[in-house]
């Protein structure tokens, strides 16, 4: 058994190493995302001074880049930090379920996501169409969570990269709190939401490799482990010394874990309520093309199953396996209960596979999490401040002033969130007190958003009393639950996974109930009429420096008729009719230099929004519902629950088979958003690196 006590966390960087990384990276994205605005703006009709342009991406991005934009942007600290710290200490069934709650509600927000484009595809935000359904009390009550989402989103990801980066580095937690959201602030402003995605990208690709190189030194390289069979071999041992309460024979090796199955029922609730409350999610299903935001959520949501699954397992169990080894950061003592809750699991597994080289690793991979997620959280702020606080209750905002909003915006943010985490840290709020409360707190509206979008019945009164009463219920069954497992209610039992699950389980399933029922005795109109409305005011408000604003008051949605008297078809005939660089009216047109003649041209967002084939939408969302229904089938059931009641234990080949499978999947996933995205735009950078190339040759 590991010897009692604790120690500090060994630092193999100075401090000069984690600001150098935090401020030095920062500052590298931020050049990066400028230089990409210019060629932006130079070679294409995208500019981000135009407002749809700034908080949507005009609404086309392709499916490559999208799921590599939600891989990355659900890919928080706690995806690397949490799934590694419940592997450790549940064993590897904690890192399937730390996958199955995140991707099966990717899978189905991909119906979801079909239901915006059909029936509201000119939305900015979730909350427009909960306004145009429910009306103000909707709207604000549905506001008031987002905020609190991004509030716990942007907690989670600041402090769990700053927690690590202190205890690799020694560089202060408070200073890393402020330095991490304002250096990402600078490239979000520069360019809007489209350098989000294209950070996303670079964001992911060094993740994948960071990846692949802990894998195969675990696996394959490291003297530590180096094979498969020694990883499983230390388990065995570990299984002995400090078994797991729960677990078949206290092994590591099996998915019979009671403590695993509370932690999926956790993870699940923490996951829905992490997609469908955060605006940033839905920010993407907007950004998208109508016909592939379906197929983009389905390929994100199965790559992303592969992070958790494939990187939980590596370090969290390696993690284990090596706390009797010398280089062990904590040796001769394992991790403390605050360590592990502090997320330090994984950083201890590095250091002690790759020594310095790991450090920085891990380093890496964290910065990338927190930096890549935070930048859609501060699009995600700004866009519901901006469109649903400033724009609906104070005054109608021309583009000019909603890009001007937004950057204001995006820089309190970052201020903001900084400030917030302090707080927290203050708090003795750590990434898996924050990790159990995200359930409990924002469950009660999973499911009423999710409606909103996708259900004709839904009125104000089920969306608002349903969400009202889910709420009670969640908040009186955490703290009996609380009450009575631990017998105290404090900060620190509260947080705890049988206080979490007995909070969110009641919250999400009584407010379903409520929702459904109050449906049926007050059901809604069934017409989708006001929310397909919403992209003719809101297009009319958006505009840019080169085209002259139209100042489009922000209405009662219900209010059909002032809303359709607004025109957007005028300018369809205006963007056709020159073919040069500048923006014509109100559109920002999505084509690459029509000057040249090599240059492709694609459809505009006006093209696309008058050609929505609703029908074929439909056949898309069902579909998507039984793609995503058979694949929640397969992780959550089909897979573990057989192993689970026949209280199988991992032999050890049938261990090489469950790491085989995870390297496999991983690969694949890597290839999908690595690959897959240049592949789509190879003709857009091929034109565009022509053009580069004629414009230095000119200057000779």
């Amino acid at each position: 058994m590991s010897q009692t006590g604790e120690r500090e966390f060994t630092k193999l960087l100075s401090p000069a190493t984690g600001y150098g990384v935090v401020v030095g990276l920062g500052a590298a994205f931020a050049v990066l995302m400028i230089a990409f605005t210019y060629l932006q703006r130079r070679f294409t009709r995208f500019d981000t001074n135009n407002a749809a342009e700034f908080a949507t991406a005009s609404r086309s991005i392709k499916p490559g880049l999208i799921c590599a934009g939600i891989v990355s942007a659900w890919t928080w600290s706690a995806t690397l930090l949490q799934s590694s710290a419940a592997t450790y200490q549940s064993g590897l069934s904690a890192a399937w379920w730390y996958g199955v709650g995140g991707t099966i509600q990717i899978a189905f927000f991909a119906a979801i996501a079909a239901k915006v484009k059909m029936n509201a595809n000119g939305a900015t935000t979730f909350l427009q169409i909960c306004r145009a359904r429910y009306g103000t009390a909707g709207h604000l009550l549905f506001t008031f969570y987002a905020l609190v989402c991004a509030h716990i989103v942007s907690g989670s990801l600041v402090l769990g990269a700053s927690a690590t980066i202190n205890a690799l580095t020694g560089a202060s937690i408070e200073a890393c709190n402020f330095l991490l959201p304002i250096g990402i602030a600078i490239y979000v402003i520069a360019g809007g939401l489209r350098a989000t995605f294209i950070c996303d990208f670079t964001h992911t690709v060094i993740l994948f490799v960071i990846i692949y190189m802990f894998m195969f030194s675990a696996y394959a390289t490291s003297p530590q482990l180096g094979s498969i069979s020694a990883l499983y071999n230390h388990l065995v041992e570990a299984a002995k010394t400090d078994p797991v309460s729960g677990n078949e024979g206290g092994s590591y090796l099996t998915m019979k874990s009671n403590s695993g199955i509370l932690f999926a029922g956790c993870t699940i609730a923490s996951g829905f309520s992490g997609v469908f409350c955060d605006q940033g999610y839905w920010q993407r299903a907007i950004a998208s093309r109508p016909e592939s935001t379906t197929r983009a959520y389905m390929l994100g949501g199965l790559s992303w199953f592969a992070i958790p699954w494939a990187f939980g397992t590596t370090m969290g169990l390696s993690s284990r396996a090596l706390q009797s080894s010398p280089n062990y950061p904590t040796y001769p003592y394992a991790l403390s209960a605050s360590q592990q809750s502090a997320g330090l699991v994984a950083p201890a597994a590095a250091v002690t596979l790759l020594g310095k080289g790991g450090a920085v690793a891990i380093l890496l991979a964290t910065f990338m999490a927190a930096t890549s997620a935070a930048s859609a959280e501060l699009i995600a702020v700004s866009s519901i401040v901006v469109y649903d606080v400033i724009g609906t209750y104070w005054k109608p905002l021309t583009g000019k002033q909603v890009v001007f909003w937004s950057h204001l915006i995006i820089a309190i943010a970052a201020v903001w969130f900084g400030a917030w985490a302090c707080i927290l840290h203050k708090a003795n709020i750590d990434l898996g007190w924050l990790f159990y409360i995200q359930g409990v707190c924002l469950t009660p509206a999973v499911v009423p958003i999710g409606l909103t979008v996708s259900w004709g019945r839904m009125s104000h009164i089920s969306a608002v009393y349903g969400t009202l009463f889910g709420t009670v219920c969640g908040m009186v069954g955490w703290m009996i639950g609380c009450w009575k497992i631990y017998g105290l209610i404090n900060t620190s039992n509260l947080a705890k996974p049988y206080s979490a699950i007995s909070g969110s389980a009641p919250g999400l399933v009584m407010s379903t109930l409520a929702t459904l029922i109050l449906a049926y005795f007050f059901p809604g109109t069934n017409d989708w009429t006001a929310t397909r409305a919403i992209h003719q005011a809101d297009d009319n408000a958006s505009s840019d420096t080169k085209g002259a604003p139209t100042s489009a008051p922000v209405k009662d949605y219900a209010d059909v008729g002032e809303i359709s008297s607004v025109p957007i078809s005028t300018h369809i005939g205006e963007k056709n009719a020159s073919p040069s660089l500048e923006k014509q009216g109100n559109t920002t047109i999505q084509t690459i230099d029509v000057d040249h003649p090599g240059m492709p041209e694609e459809e505009s967002y006006d093209q696309v929004s008058q050609e929505l084939d609703r029908e074929v939408l439909q056949r898309v969302f069902n579909r998507a519902s039984i793609i995503s229904g058979s694949v929640a089938m397969i992780i959550t059931f089909i897979v573990p629950i057989p192993m689970f009641a026949a209280h199988y234990v991992f032999s050890l080949g049938f261990f090489k088979f469950w790491i085989a499978a995870s390297f496999i999947w991983v690969f694949l996933a890597g290839s999908f958003c690595i690959i897959l995205p240049v592949w789509e735009s190879r003709e857009q950078l091929i034109a565009i690196s022509k053009k580069l190339i004629g414009m230095g040759r000119s200057k000779y």
